[in-house]
C-alpha cells in the first residue's frame, strides 16, 4: 500500500492535471486526488480519515482540473463522489476497494459537477437582448438609465 501511495503521488504531479480544461480533466482530477486523499487519510485517521482525505483530495483535484466557471460544481461533485465513493468501497472491499471507490466516485462526480458548472442554458447569448441590463417592471423591456442628476 505504501509503493502505492508513491505511485499515485507520482502520478498526480506529473500527470498534468493541473492545466485547466474540461470534464475529462475535472474527472482525471477527481480522480487522482479521491485516491491519494483516501491513502493520506487512512494513514492518519483510519477508515473515517480515509473518508475525509478522499473528499478534500476529490475536492481538490476536480476544483484544478474544472473549468475556470464551474470550479465550484465541480468540487463539491468531486469532494461529494469521493467520500462516498470510499465509504462504499471500503464496505465493499476493505482498504482497498476504498481507495478504487474513492478514485471511481471522484471521478464520476467531477465531471458531473464540471458538466452541470457549463450548463447555463443559453440565456445571455444575445447581446441585444441581455436581461441582465434591462429592469422588468411589467411593461416589457426597459433599459436602465442613469438619471439626469448622474449624467
Amino acid at each position: 500500500m505504501k509503493y502505492l501511495s508513491v505511485a499515485m503521488l507520482t502520478a498526480s504531479l506529473f500527470s498534468g492535471a493541473a492545466v485547466a480544461g474540461g470534464t475529462a480533466e475535472a474527472a482525471v482530477g477527481g480522480a487522482l486526488g479521491g485516491a491519494l486523499g483516501s491513502v493520506v487519510g487512512e494513514h492518519l485517521g483510519g477508515s473515517t480519515g480515509a473518508a475525509i482525505g478522499a473528499g478534500v483530495g476529490g475536492a481538490a483535484g476536480s476544483a484544478v482540473g474544472a473549468d475556470k466557471r464551474s470550479r465550484t460544481e465541480a468540487a463539491i461533485g468531486g469532494a461529494l463522489g469521493a467520500a462516498g465513493g470510499n465509504v462504499v468501497g471500503q464496505k465493499v472491499g476493505g482498504s482497498s476497494g476504498g481507495l478504487l471507490g474513492a478514485a471511481v466516485g471522484g471521478a464520476a462526480g467531477g465531471a458531473l459537477g464540471n458538466a452541470y458548472g457549463d450548463d447555463d442554458d443559453g440565456r445571455y447569448r444575445d447581446r441585444r437582448h441581455d436581461d441582465r441590463y434591462y429592469e422588468h417592471p411589467g411593461r416589457g423591456h426597459h433599459k436602465h438609465k442613469w438619471h439626469k442628476k448622474h449624467r
